[in-house]
């Protein structure tokens, strides 16, 4: 602001005083001419100024509005001058040469102790008697110099008031915009681990700020909800490694404390497998969820048909339907183009989770429907079942790892579940770019349907593609979800 009030003041003094230049460069102009014309008026060439009656006294009242005027030769000498005026003026050689050649000129000087600004008009022009003669012209400066002064002097005056209220303006304005910005940062540092649940009050109805902190608290709430979940995901996990331990550890020191038969010896290695493979279960499931989370489980895709990879898996699941009385049943096209750019070893994991998970929860004498069938642009992957089906407020949830609806869809003591495949199974949906989504039937049961991307080029690679492989599950090692 200062910069550009300077510039401008600048600007105005230069403007103020060329105009007042011009002005003054023409009323000597005007007043040489006319008393060029009258010095030579006479054919004689006799010279005579053409001005007023005034007394020296009246002349030297008025002093500022008069004009000088001065004849010389071309030797530098005064050959006629106002009679207002008791001594010659200035003269300036250089600028009586010019008008001798027959140019006009201007140039500034002091006379009688004040600035004053002369005219050289060559007589010349007018008459060849007066070819040698020269006028001089000279009107004093004061006005001119005194009103640039005032006129300076007021612009200085406006500049130092408007950059004084600016500055003023600029420090309330700024302090003004900034207080609410510290303030809601202040609430916001006094958020930590344990204070998750407050949130920013701070200007929350200020229509400048209403956005930031909305914003914030919005980031807030899913920061919340994630530490929430990964504190119950750490206590569930927790609890699903110490009851494997505990029950192992149990079975050992029961077989420690006397010597048995070789028969009650089996019987505790056995149970101790059992618990040792459901230790592994729950630590691969983990360290599969683990490194979705990190990002680093990766899809190594080509084209693979999705009919063909569930016949594949659910021909190892029909042992398990027969050994609980499910019907386990396939549908879908074979002339259908029913391919995806899939990671086969991944999908056959989800496949398995959601069918097993299926056949676990379907009634003795009920049925497990698989259907593979083209949506649109995508590859549709629907498992039924006819079970007791999935309460509708617990739907949003049915996702989460360790989270079980009811007793009515809990693993049963002969099939038991870490609760973690429907988790595992979304977190490859999600590695695909599918959509996986879970509804209850209006017959009665819970349908699973997951809809793949079809694959527009079969040599394509997904981006996420990647040489480093998880541990992955075998699809024929029989994990129930």
């Amino acid at each position: 602001m200062a910069f550009g009030l300077m510039a401008l003041s600048v600007f105005t003094y230069y403007s103020i005083r060329g105009s007042l230049d011009r002005e003054l460069n023409a009323s000597l102009l005007a007043v040489a001419s006319i008393q060029a014309a009258t010095l030579t008026e006479a054919p004689s060439g006799a010279m005579r100024f053409h001005e007023w009656e005034l007394t020296p006294d009246e002349a030297s009242q008025i002093r500022d509005l008069n004009r000088y005027a001065q004849v010389w030769n071309d030797a530098g000498e005064s050959l006629l001058r106002t009679q207002y005026i008791t001594e010659d003026l200035p003269l300036d050689t250089a600028s009586l040469r010019r008008a001798l050649d027959g140019r006009i000129t201007w140039v500034e000087s002091r006379f009688g102790g004040m600035p004053v600004r002369s005219l050289y008009y060559p007589l010349g022009r007018l008459g060849p008697l007066h070819g040698s003669h020269v006028l001089q012209v000279a009107a004093p400066l004061e006005a001119r110099n005194r009103l640039l002064r005032k006129g300076l002097l007021l612009i200085l005056g406006l500049g130092v008031l408007v950059i004084g209220g600016t500055q003023v303006g600029s420090w309330w304005l700024a302090g003004r915009s900034v207080r609410p910005v510290r303030e809601i940062t202040n609430q916001a540092e006094e958020i930590g681990a344990e204070t998750l649940g407050r949130r920013i009050s701070a200007y929350a109805d200020n229509d400048e700020y209403e956005r930031l902190v909305h914003v914030l608290n919005t980031m807030l709430t899913r920061i919340d909800t994630a530490f929430e979940a990964q504190r119950r995901f750490t206590a569930d996990a927790s609890h699903e490694l110490r009851s494997p331990l505990t029950a192992l550890r149990g079975e050992l020191e029961l077989a420690r404390r006397r010597r048995r038969s070789p028969e009650e010896y089996e019987r505790v290695i056995d149970s101790s497998l059992e618990e040792v493979a459901r230790l592994t279960r729950v630590s691969e499931d983990l360290l599969t969820l683990a490194r979705s989370d990190a990002g680093v489980l990766r899809a190594r895709t080509h084209r693979v048909d999705l009919l063909d990879c569930v016949r594949r898996v659910t021909d190892r699941l029909h042992t398990v339907s027969e050994h609980r009385d499910v019907k386990l049943d396939v549908s879908g096209t074979d002339n259908e183009d029913l391919t995806a750019a899939l990671d086969e070893d991944l999908v056959s994991r989800l496949i398995w989770n959601l069918v097993a998970n299926a056949v676990k929860f379907a009634p003795p004498g009920g049925h497990v429907t698989v259907d593979v069938k083209r949506i649109e642009e995508a590859v549709a992957l629907r498992v039924a079942d006819s079970g007791p089906g999935i309460p509708v407020d617990t739907l949003p949830r049915i996702f989460d790892r360790f989270y079980r609806a009811d007793e009515a869809r809990t693993a049963t003591a002969d099939s038991p579940g870490t609760g973690l495949g429907l988790a595992i199974a979304k977190a490859i949906a999600d590695l695909h770019g599918a959509s996986i989504m879970v509804r209850n039937r209006a017959g009665g049961g819970a349908e699973f349907e997951v809809r793949f991307p079809i694959a527009n080029d079969a040599n394509a690679p997904d981006p996420r593609m990647s040489d480093a492989r998880p541990e992955s599950h075998k699809p024929g090692s029989r994990r129930p979800a």
